[in-house]
């Protein structure tokens, strides 16, 4: 292929034929779309490790061929390597590839071009602005310019104000004594205070390698408290080899529990990280803050607050700090809300400052692995969460379009996505239109990692008409150096994996492509300066760097910088990759070229700035609208079809009326690619109102496989221009299946490292699965392919199947996938680049498919909850295929409305919009309850599986405990998250400007989803009689459908007795139900999932059966009414007493001349008293907070309690009630149970009076600092114990307290220790904060400082103060 110079002497397009004109019948095999529930990053850090599990993949060569420009070592000038040599320079380049897009040519003949007077906003996962080739610019500027979290994930609540005393001295939000420095100015005296767990702010590797040093070092400690118990226990056996004292025996006893307790913990060791004390103030002039981090530190004297060099907004100085040596993590401070919010920026993953690095790092000493433009500056948007594992979120992207917009950015990279619902549609597409047609911002972004396959390119890079969307391409070089491949491609290509177009409407999807691969900086954590990775994620920097060297051109030159100008100059003068012209669809328009697109630049210089909106309708029909033509099922390949094309011109905002847009008009030229196919108009005169023509496709002609042609238009006259808009038609004809039964054959594929396949078939209706068989034969070394089939249906993401098949010698395997009957389906099999290099060896395929399918009459089953059976009407469309149902019911789902909703105003900037609207936010509170322990996932139907093609802006959700612990969070892609059984608070946090939008949200309906246990999950039955669920006969296993007749089969209902515990009315039962079973399958199972394809099914639950018991009449009372009205009337006022509030003084007066009241009126009288002792135990509680200083007060409120038990206990004749327990009731004399029950009843109260008399007795000692012994021979306190063991077990959670106090009363701490961890562990309620501070304290008294510690930080992480914020 021969490359003409571009621009040294104009290029006549009109008379000329261009690149794009050069047509080959393209038939290669693509690869699968991923459906991913998560959006990732496009990239890859493995040169080896082939991952199918994620949205990026490695790999390299597709079937593409083009010879790049500039060669390394030998070759034309466009890197056609024949007799490829790397030496030590060459070797460097490559591994920042610069000279594919010719930027160093462009750099060299313009040294001041290099990015100078550009800001590049970077969305990404983050920057650290201390990573190598990331502090100035070629011209001696700063680099970062700013680092902004727009996650909310680094959000720490500082709203607490406290003030020093006289010694300096504040008390930080997680507890602790601060010092502040005495020389940092705070004219207030105010001081903003927060906390955060380190673990919350850095990535999950290096939270792994701190996590794995931390443990090191305590289990150094343990293990030393460890030997010291055991040297305890050894000294102890030396003196007493067998003791038979039972005191002696409870020490050694205790002993050996120490031990035990110690290593039992090193089973159990969970590290939550440590804990950062923030403190916010203003200096009189700005918001600073400081950070004490000594729990990070092994040395008690570093980390220290009052050592804290203060920072302020990362903007305004730039300044950063780093958390420890150990960490290495650089972080920046930025205060919001007048000192209210911290933010600690870091970055969720490398990734965001390896694109960086791609785009501007400036290397002093070494500048081959500068960046692409050395010279441009850039900020920091944070849009991936780290709370989220690096997921980006719709309050991240908002808030980052507005900190470009408020920078004044030239560009925005983005190198996120994810696969789409609706092209060119959403809530972010509306914002990114906004920033580029108002504000002339150039957006870059990655078109995806989903290929080879059509229609693979992801949102918003491939699917947006106002992004450039970036493909990755690999140079000969590139596969050298920074790959070290044995064996280079013998020319440049496009990686297997990078995304292909076209878009669902159309749209060619890929703009143009650049190298995709690239040894950058990486973060200072990682413990290296640079990292290889590669995918579309590195292809959009290294377009993004081009592009500000365009920039920094056009500035300097004087040159009007639009985003619709620097696009057409980069898309007419790149570089065509590939011999086809379907090639277009993988590459853009071609690679990009830096110093080409500037000449066109100089050139258009006096253009008018306009873009070209294309709007595709087929004539006859208003909708849909697209932007292409895009035929790709076999109905639209059987005849002519005639298609309207409006073309509009859109000017940027502000353009003036007069002298823009009255004046602009174009004679055009329109032109097809083939006319034999596509015939359109000759011409077109355009104007500012815009033009619309009719163009006529016929592909009936065409043999079957893909087609790409264009029709485009060029200026009559400026032809030099190139086309200044085009409509792609794509066609892929599909073939037709003919045989019966359904079989097609592909024999004899020839494959090399990274040649690709692709093969377009009519699915046969009626076909619901794949049986498909690939053989390989014809080489030495392992093979590894790609197989992927497409399949694209309205209103749906790409329904795509993949897998990895290694062969390491030749022979045959087998797959089965799900397929939508009538609709194309696109098969790509693709050999790896990796796979085979060096081996020159051609791999020989044969695939074989095999179509099967049943057919129902309905593919989503409801059971309403009656007892009726749902009929199910099979056949058979293509063949003999036997019918083998299965279905179960495994999930629920419980519908909630929330408690509450809160709408509020979002004040802050970082929350205003560009257009000056004011973010508003809504809140609403769900409560539910867990009878057992589940792994549960929120779900909001209306919300979830959508963040680009969505029109609401964003949602997060929190679920959290009755002490505010947090056990889950999330976004749009809910993930299971396990709780202990407990009641529960999910708050949901959504935002939009739009006020009308929330309000209807207020009663939003959420479901928590749980799996059901294994003894839980149904199993359906099939019936071949309506009566069968009732009758109990007729029972359907399995039939043979023949074609062309129909059989019905009945659903029956589950058993109501067999529906799991805890579905209230309501409730929603899934599962899934299948058909089908494979023919090289082994015995049928009762899992639908297992079979080849499946359906949901859904059963509502109904109410719940009235209880029998209901309605059926007392045994006879043989009390008179006047007894019982005397009852009623007693047991009225009790209630009363017990509904007293006791908040004030004047309430507890009350409350005491009530009690003492009824106590003369009923003395005695058990119930009375233990609610009398019940409302002391609150008065207490009141009383301890306001006067707790007062010693003598609180002996004298204990005393009351003492007395106020003594008093139950002496009610209770406990010999009467020994006597009762002795025997057995009869359960069927109701009389006998009602006895029962009341005996039960007076059992607990004599219970709970002595265990809150051993408690006050307990108190009291700890006051007086003495045994509760009176002429020192009775211990009151062990009496009382003894007693109460005589009623109830003392080792229960209720009571174990008391036991754990008595241990310790006794010295025995081991002992007490195990008591209190018992308890705790048994305790099925929410944590009790009085238990784990009194486990604190008892580590504090053995002297395990390394144990308390560890649950100190637990402490914060299950009694937090307050929510995180959202």
């Amino acid at each position: 292929m021969q490359i003409s110079p571009l621009y040294n002497t104009p290029i006549n397009w009109a008379n000329k034929t261009p690149f794009f004109l050069h047509y080959l019948l393209i038939n290669k095999p693509n690869r699968k779309l991923f459906q991913s529930r998560r959006r990732r990053p496009y990239f890859n850090t493995s040169r080896s490790n082939i991952s199918r599990s994620g949205v990026f993949f490695e790999g390299m060569p597709t079937d593409s061929i083009y010879k790049t420009s500039g060669g390394y070592g030998g070759g034309d000038e466009n890197g056609s390597l024949r007799n490829f040599k790397l030496n030590e320079s060459t070797f460097l380049a490559s591994l920042m590839p610069k000279k594919e897009i010719g930027a160093d040519r462009f750099i060299e003949a313009h040294p001041q071009y290099d990015g100078r007077g550009t800001i590049i906003a970077i969305f990404d996962s983050g920057v650290d602005p201390a990573a190598s080739g990331l502090q100035v610019t070629s011209d001696g500027k700063p680099k970062v310019l700013d680092v902004i979290d727009c996650t909310g994930s680094g959000d720490i609540d500082t709203s607490k104000v406290v003030k020093a005393d006289a010694n300096g001295c504040i008390q930080g939000a997680s507890g602790a004594s601060l010092v502040v420095n005495s020389s940092w100015k705070n004219p207030s005296g105010e001081w903003h205070v927060g906390y955060k767990f380190l673990f919350e702010l850095l990535t999950g590797t290096l939270t792994s390698r701190l996590k794995k040093e931390r443990k090191k070092k305590w289990d150094e400690k343990n293990q030393e408290e460890i030997a010291k118990a055991v040297k305890h226990l050894d000294e102890f056996n030396q003196k007493h080899s067998n003791p038979e004292d039972a005191d002696l025996k409870r020490v050694r006893e205790d002993l050996q529990n120490r031990i035990d307790l110690l290593r039992k913990q090193a089973d159990i060791y969970d590290d939550k990280g440590p804990i950062i004390d923030a403190v916010v103030w203003h200096d009189g002039e700005l918001w600073r803050a400081a950070l004490d981090t000594q729990s990070l530190e092994d040395d008690s004297d570093c980390g220290k607050l009052a050592n804290f060099v203060p920072l302020t907004n990362y903007r305004i100085e730039r300044k950063y700090g780093v958390f420890s040596k150990l960490d290495a993590c650089t972080f920046v401070l930025n205060v919001y809300s007048d000192g209210n919010i911290l933010c600690i920026v870091t970055d969720s993953s490398p990734h965001g400052t390896h694109v960086a690095g791609i785009a501007t790092a400036f290397h002093p000493k070494e500048s081959l692995l500068n960046g692409v433009a050395p010279g441009a500056q850039l900020i920091s948007c944070k849009i991936g969460a780290t709370r989220l594992g690096s997921m980006e979120t719709g309050t991240g992207l908002t808030r980052a379009v507005i900190a470009a917009v408020e920078h004044k950015c030239d560009l925005i990279n983005m190198s996120y996505g994810e696969p789409t619902l609706l092209p060119d549609y959403g809530r972010f597409v509306d914002l990114v239109n906004e920033v580029v047609n108002k504000h002339r911002i150039i957006f870059v972004s990655s078109a995806g990692n989903s290929g080879p396959a059509l229609s693979t390119v992801g949102a918003p890079g491939g699917t947006s008409s106002s992004i450039i969307g970036v493909g990755a391409y690999v140079s000969p070089a590139m596969a050298a150096g920074a790959h070290c491949v044995v064996e280079p491609p013998a020319e440049g290509l496009e990686y297997t994996w990078s995304s292909r177009g076209p878009t669902s409407d159309g749209d060619l999807g890929v703009s143009i492509s650049a190298p995709g691969g690239a040894v950058a900086p990486v973060p200072t954590w990682t413990l290296q300066k640079r990292m290889l990775m590669n995918g579309t994620s590195m292809a959009s920097p290294s377009a993004c760097g081009g592009i500000a060297l365009l920039i920094s051109a056009m500035k300097a030159e004087g040159i009007p910088v639009s985003p619709y100008s620097v696009r057409k100059a980069l898309e007419n003068t790149s570089v065509p990759v590939g011999e086809s012209p379907a090639d277009k669809l993988s590459t853009g328009q071609g690679l990009m070229q830096v110093d080409r697109a500037h000449e066109y630049a100089r050139q258009s210089r006096n253009i008018p700035c306009v873009w070209y909106e294309i709007k595709v309708n087929q004539s006859g029909k208003t909708t849909p609208t697209s932007r292409g033509i895009y035929l790709r099922d076999a109905s639209a390949c059987k005849q002519p079809t005639e298609w309207t094309v409006q073309v509009e011109p859109k000017f940027h905002e502000g353009a003036s009326n007069l002298e823009e847009l009255v004046c602009f008009e174009e004679c055009i030229e329109l032109h097809s690619t083939e006319k034999t196919v596509v015939r359109a108009p000759e011409y077109l005169l355009l104007t500012n109102n815009g033009r619309s023509f009719n163009i006529v496709v016929d592909p009936t002609k065409l043999s079957d496989g893909l087609h790409y042609y264009e029709v485009y238009g060029v200026d009559c006259r400026a032809p030099w221009r190139g086309p200044i808009f085009r409509i792609p038609v794509t066609i892929t004809k599909p073939m037709k299946v003919k045989n019966q039964p359904p079989v097609v054959s592909f024999s004899g594929m020839s494959f090399v490292p990274g040649h690709i396949e692709r093969r377009y078939i009519e699915v046969p209706l009626g076909a619901t699965w794949v049986e498909a068989t690939m053989r390989t034969s014809g080489f030495d070394t392992t093979r590894r392919f790609f197989v992927d089939t497409v399949q694209i249906c309205p209103l749906q993401r790409p329904l795509k199947w993949e897998s990895v098949v290694t062969f390491s010698s030749p022979t045959a395997k087998s797959f089965a996938f799900p397929v939508v009957g009538g609709q194309t389906m696109e098969l790509a099999v693709a050999q790896f680049w990796s796979s085979g290099i060096g081996s020159h060896e051609t791999t020989i395929v044969d695939f074989e498919i095999v179509f099967h399918g049943i057919a129902i009459n309905k593919e989503e089953i409801i059971l309403d909850g009656s007892e009726a059976p749902v009929r199910i009407d099979a056949e058979s469309l293509l063949s003999s295929e036997k019918l083998a149902p299965a279905a179960i019911l495994n999930k629920i789902r419980v519908p909630y409305r929330p408690v509450d909703a809160k709408l509020s105003t979002l004040t802050e900037s970082r929350d205003k919009l560009p257009s000056g609207k004011q973010t508003l936010a809504l809140t609403l509170t769900y409560k539910f309850k867990l009878e057992d322990g589940a792994a549960v996932k929120p779900q909001v139907p209306l919300l979830n599986n959508r963040i680009y093609d969505t029109k609401f802006e964003s949602q997060f959700y929190m679920i959290s405990d009755t002490n505010k612990r947090v056990y889950a969070m999330g976004d749009v892609y809910p993930n299971a998250a396990k709780l202990p059984k407990g009641e529960y608070n999910l708050q949901l946090y959504l935002r939009h400007d739009n006020v009308q939008y929330l309000e209807k949200m207020k009663q939003l309906v959420l479901f928590i989803e749980r799996n059901l246990d294994g003894k839980e999950v149904i199993h359906l039955n099939f019936f071949s009689e309506p009566d069968g669920p009732v009758m109990g006969n007729g029972a359907f296993k399995s039939s043979v459908l023949v074609p062309g007749k129909k059989e019905a089969i009945y659903l029956g209902p589950p058993v109501k007795d067999k529906l799991p515990k805890n579905a209230p009315q309501g409730s929603i039962l899934l599962g899934s139900i299948s058909y089908g079973k494979l023919s090289f399958a082994g015995e049928e199972g009762r899992s639908p999932q297992k079979n080849p394809v499946s359906y949901q099914i859904t059963y509502v639950v109904p109410p719940n059966k009235v209880d029998e018991d209901k309605g059926k009449s007392s045994s006879t009372n043989l009390k008179t009414v006047s007894e019982r009205l005397e009852e009623e009337v007693r047991d009225a006022k009790i209630r009363v007493i017990s509904s007293l509030k006791q908040d004030t003084d004047e309430e507890r007066s009350e409350w005491k001349k009530l009690s003492a009241s009824l106590k003369s009126e009923y003395p005695n009288y058990t119930p009375l008293l233990a609610k009398i002792l019940e409302g002391l135990l609150s008065q207490s509680n009141v009383e301890d907070k306001i006067r707790h200083h007062e010693e003598q007060f609180t002996c004298a409120c204990i005393l009351q309690v003492i007395d106020a038990a003594n008093e139950v206990i002496d009610s209770i004749d406990q010999d009467e009630v020994a006597k009762f327990f002795l025997h057995k009731s009869d359960p069927e004399d109701e009389e006998a149970e009602k006895m029962k029950k009341q005996m039960e009843t007076t059992r607990d109260q004599l219970a709970e009076a002595l265990y809150q008399k051993g408690l006050a007795l307990m108190e009291i000692e700890s006051l007086k600092g003495e045994t509760a012994e009176t002429e020192g021979t009775k211990d009151l306190f062990e009496d009382n114990f003894k007693e109460l063991q005589k009623w109830v077990d003392t080792k229960s959670s209720k009571y174990g307290i008391l036991l754990v106090l008595r241990e310790r009363r006794r010295g025995r701490l081991g002992a007490a220790l195990k008591a209190l961890n018992e308890m705790i562990q048994d305790n099925g309620d929410p944590p009790k904060k009085k238990l784990y501070e009194l486990k604190l304290s008892l580590l504090d008294e053995i002297g395990w400082d390394h144990l308390t510690t560890h649950e100190k930080e637990w402490m914060h992480v299950r009694f937090p103060p307050s929510l995180p914020l959202f």
